[in-house]
């Protein structure tokens, strides 16, 4: 399959719309600070085998919110790098109050897939 998006801020948009709803999201939100805590405490407790539990907790609720809430594909399995990035992105602008009206935005230029 050919990727339609060849830089990053085209597909973020996209990648919006693919979490245009809100339990998605804020599932999408736990695993990113769970996969946060998951790095600190590997290096709190200089202990590397903890970082195994990274794919369990950055993937497991955001995979959950794609199955269950969203009813979509999650994107990372076409764009696994922009994937990762857009939800650092995602996070950061839920942490300042800017993502539903980022999601509205791209809403408005960007149908999203079913």
């Amino acid at each position: 399959m050919e990727k339609k998006y060849k830089t990053f801020w085209s597909f973020y948009p996209y990648y919006l719309t693919e979490h245009s709803n809100p339990t998605c999201r804020t599932l999408h939100y736990i695993g990113t600070t769970g996969l946060l805590a998951v790095v600190a405490c590997a290096i709190f407790f200089q202990n590397a085998k903890i970082l195994f539990l990274l794919p369990v907790v950055g993937y497991g609720f955001a995979w959950f919110g794609h199955f269950i809430f969203e009813k979509n594909k999650p994107a990372t399995f076409q764009y696994p790098l922009y994937s990762l990035g857009s939800d650092f992105v995602m996070y950061y602008h839920f942490l300042t109050g800017q993502v539903n009206k980022k999601v509205e935005e791209a809403l408005k230029t960007i149908t999203p897939s079913t």
